[in-house]
């Protein structure tokens, strides 16, 4: 990465033209902060977490979503919101490197795709709208629920506050209640609704036009996570903006081409100048 580029990308998150878009890689240095284990993030570390330590059939590992799936089917779909909920709503985590640097940037809309509370927490000494990705709820077209949080505490709006923050969570966080998109069954609905415009509010559809975005911590292998991040960033600007990949396989570099993401072959840690987790 040249100096000019690390310069241009962090003036266009200071003024809100590139959107940061978080992976799991961006938990890399996160710790259990009783036991020292790294936080379950990833989807094979997800799934040998959910299964108590232990890898599922090679068939479930391939995908976090299919495991859970399974695990739904089995004991229903509460046994893995619970899985979450303890995980990342009940276990004290030390905090990641990139959450505290995100924090002196304080970019006005972020989008995580991760399932913990760090971002909240960065954000929580000023009033800020959290976007909730849902999926599989009778009575609504709407994929997403929306809360706005005053300092205190959250409350369940409907419309997003001009002017504040917006922290767009799409697969779900612990807080303020426990919704989560996580198996199979889950991101069909969320991402058929997506598709068709249901999952994201109107104010980011207006909102997110000509933005550019930096994806951090994040690999493009995957169809679920590609397909979900191409209509989040739908109506950027040309091109798209950059992804972080070290070594990106010849389908990443494709796919970075075809949608219009520079391939930055590095590592955040790096461009935010801490140390790189062992």
């Amino acid at each position: 990465m040249t100096p000019e580029l690390r310069e241009k990308l962090l003036a266009g998150l200071r003024d809100g033209s590139i959107v940061p878009y978080l992976g799991p890689g961006v938990l890399a240095d996160v710790r259990d902060a009783a036991t020292g284990a790294p936080i379950p993030a990833d989807s094979d570390s997800l799934i040998i977490a959910m299964n108590g330590g232990k890898p599922m059939a090679p068939k479930l590992m391939y995908e976090f979503p299919r495991a859970a799936m399974n695990v739904e089917l089995k004991r229903g779909r509460s046994a893995v919101t619970r899985f979450l909920n303890k995980t990342y709503g009940d276990t004290q985590w030390t905090r990641a490197a990139v959450h505290d640097w995100l924090k002196t940037i304080a970019p006005a809309y972020v989008i995580d795709i991760n399932r913990d509370t760090q971002l909240q927490a960065s954000y929580a000494d000023v009033p800020h709208t959290l976007i909730v990705g849902i999926a599989r709820i009778a009575g609504t077209a709407f994929r997403y629920k929306i809360f706005s949080w005053d300092g205190s505490s959250y409350r369940r709006v409907e419309h997003i506050a001009p002017g504040q923050p917006i922290l767009f969570k799409p697969m779900g966080t612990p807080l303020p209640e426990g919704d989560y998109i996580a198996s199979d069954a889950d991101y069909v609905d969320f991402i058929t609704e997506l598709m068709g415009g249901f999952s994201i509010p109107p104010e980011v559809k207006e909102l997110r036009k000509g933005k550019q975005y930096l994806l951090m911590g994040m690999r493009l292998n995957r169809d679920t996570e590609r397909m979900v991040m191409a209509d989040m960033i739908y109506s950027a600007a040309q091109p798209a903006g950059w992804v972080f990949i070290t070594e990106p396989t010849a389908k990443e570099q494709r796919y970075c081409k075809k949608i219009g993401l520079e391939i930055i072959d590095g590592d955040i840690f790096e461009f935010i100048g801490a140390a790189v987790p062992a």
